[in-house]
């Protein structure tokens, strides 16, 4: 079996992937049995793409762009049985994704799957799956239901938030506690001193080494900062993401204006962000992925 190591891997939950939305209704009214006889008696019925669907088929179009192995790949971890997943890989074939990996958990969270496949990002809808995940050290996001129109340009767009996401929450911690004067003027005095990785420091890593193999001018990929940050606290940022030597496309720094506009403007195909607040807004401008990390969501 071809090894996982340097690829991009992308494991997705098949109600990410599809608009499961008419069968799940089916398995919270009626259970599991009439669920599982739902799915079987409309396993050669096409699903409609999910949320995720266009920045999947985006992300396995890069193999196409670069010769050799293919770079990128994208893993099903499903609750699924996989005599109930027939009709979700049906799809994926319906389709032409280019998927071939999956793992059938038969009702229980699949993410102890996540390691083994040595996956960098984990997107599903089940909020308790992607905490399982973020605990395992795997950049993570619970995808929202999202009213966006698709982009269409072939070009990927991620759009991340820095504090709790790429970044630790350390700082975000000073703000919640001691608000933002103390932020402000912690920020500043430890503004040569890079903060510590977040859970999407190692996905963004890999984005960046992916991005390489791009000469420039013709990279498919971008990727923006869009953080409540203002000057000053956006040095320690900056001198953060070199000394990572992570570079990104695109960094705005909004000062607490809302995010939706911005990253209508920019194009994100996804937003990743850690408050539910943030979230809400940018959902109906862009798909948008909670990362349930950090103190602000915190349950103390």
């Amino acid at each position: 079996m071809a090894g996982m190591k340097n690829k991009l891997v992308i494991a997705i939950s098949s109600r990410a992937l599809f608009n499961l939305d008419e069968s799940h209704k089916v398995y919270e009214n009626e259970g599991l049995s009439a669920y599982s006889k739902y799915q079987i008696e409309h396993e050669d019925d096409i699903l409609e793409p999910g949320d995720a669907f266009h920045m999947v088929q985006k992300l396995l179009n890069i193999n196409a762009m670069l010769d050799g192995d293919p770079r990128v790949e994208v893993i099903l971890l499903s609750r699924n049985s996989a005599d109930t997943g027939l009709r979700v890989f049906n799809s994926i074939n319906h389709y032409g994704l280019k998927i071939t990996r999956a793992a059938f958990s038969g009702g229980e969270s699949p993410y102890r799957y996540i390691t083994p496949f040595n996956c960098h990002l984990f997107l599903s809808t089940d909020a308790d799956d992607v905490r399982f995940a973020l605990e395992q050290g795997v950049a993570a996001a619970t995808l929202m239901a999202s009213n966006k129109e698709n982009q269409s340009a072939k070009e990927l767009r991620f759009a991340f938030d820095g504090d709790a996401v790429i970044f630790s929450d350390e700082a975000e911690q000073v703000f919640k506690s001691q608000g933002l004067d103390a932020f402000t003027k912690s920020e500043t005095a430890a503004a040569k001193t890079p903060l510590s990785g977040g859970p999407f420091k190692s996905f963004l890593a890999a984005l960046q080494t992916l991005q390489r193999e791009f000469k420039a001018g013709e990279c498919p990929i971008r990727t923006a900062l869009v953080t409540a940050r203002s000057a000053p606290a956006h040095e320690r940022v900056i001198r953060t993401l070199r000394a990572w030597d992570i570079r990104i496309d695109e960094s705005l720094f909004l000062g607490g204006l809302a995010k939706g506009e911005f990253l209508k403007a920019y194009g994100a195909d996804v937003f990743f962000d850690d408050q539910q607040a943030h979230c809400e807004s940018a959902r109906s401008h862009v798909a948008t992925g909670h990362v349930p990390h950090g103190i602000a969501n915190s349950k103390a």
